[in-house]
């Protein structure tokens, strides 16, 4: 049985930026997240079991989503010295031999979510490992799919998502919905925090099922009148970002397992690729070539 890789790539680059020292490529080019990608992808391909991979990346920042909510997260506010990296780091996965997924119209979690949602039915796949801590990336996690947080080294399955979060994980994108993700510009709904919106959607799981009653709540959070009319003067916000938090399964993938079973670094384009950012020190760490 095949244990498959999802790696959030955008995640890893700019964990790599912010949480290493910044490198300059011989011409000047600031490649530090780029290496730092390496290195991860590197470490992971090592891991007893990675024999299928594959990275999702944004190649913008923007989506669809933007075009629902002026307020969703865009470009604006990532460092230049960043941005200019994410076409390199698609360039060192595809010379890593790992499938790379660059969105454009979609994010790079629509992507891995598409890929979670196809592969775990294939009767050949025992696990899909996501390779993000992100929340909304939560809402994925069921039988046969895991999130991991390879920093903390933390694996979710759907009783440590309730555990967390206190919803199952496909409550997650109502309960981002509510209490807000300002990583990705989701305003919430005021006066509805984790605590108080987990015990409502712990026995409603929807926020279509919740009662505009709030006599008619089984669990009875501080301030429920309150909400209650918070929610009511806001539904309609609240479906919006339901919206926007509901990651999308309908990404026009072309790859299927057998595409992403790692059969090695591509020898060539990855030695001239660490010869012109200066990565000597990476150039004979892959494990397998091709």
């Amino acid at each position: 049985m095949t244990k498959v890789h999802l790696v959030d790539a955008t995640y890893e680059l700019f964990r790599s930026y912010f949480g290493a020292p910044p490198a300059a490529a011989p011409d000047g080019r600031p490649v530090g997240a780029v290496r730092g990608l390496i290195q991860t992808l590197l470490v992971l391909l090592r891991e007893e079991g990675a024999t299928h991979a594959a990275c999702a990346f944004d190649h913008v920042i923007e989506s669809f989503r933007n075009d629902l909510f002026a307020g969703y997260k865009t470009g604006e506010g990532v460092p230049e010295d960043l941005a200019s990296q994410f076409d390199l780091a698609e360039r060192a996965a595809h010379a890593l031999g790992i499938v790379a997924w660059p969105m454009v119209e979609f994010e790079a979690d629509d992507a891995i979510a598409t890929a979670a949602a196809r592969l775990s039915e294939d009767p050949r796949v025992e696990l899909v490992v996501v390779c993000s801590p992100d929340k909304d990336m939560m809402q994925l996690v069921r039988d046969g799919v895991v999130c991991l947080d390879r920093r903390r080294q933390i694996t979710y399955d759907p009783a440590a998502v309730r555990e967390k979060f206190g919803v199952a994980p496909e409550s997650i994108p109502d309960y981002l919905a509510l209490v807000g993700d300002s990583a990705d510009g989701i305003p919430g709904i005021p006066r509805w925090g984790a605590r108080s919106t987990a015990a409502i959607l712990a026995e409603c799981r929807r926020i279509e099922a919740i009662p505009s009653d709030p006599a008619e709540w089984k669990a009875t959070p501080r301030g429920a009148k309150a909400l209650s009319a918070a929610l009511e003067e806001r539904r309609a916000d609240a479906m919006l970002y339901k919206r926007l938090a509901t990651l999308r399964l309908d990404v026009p993938l072309t790859e299927g397992l057998d595409d992403l079973e790692w059969l090695g670094a591509r020898r060539a384009e990855y030695e001239s690729l660490c010869a012109e950012l200066g990565f000597e020190g990476l150039r004979d760490l892959p494990r397998r070539w091709r």
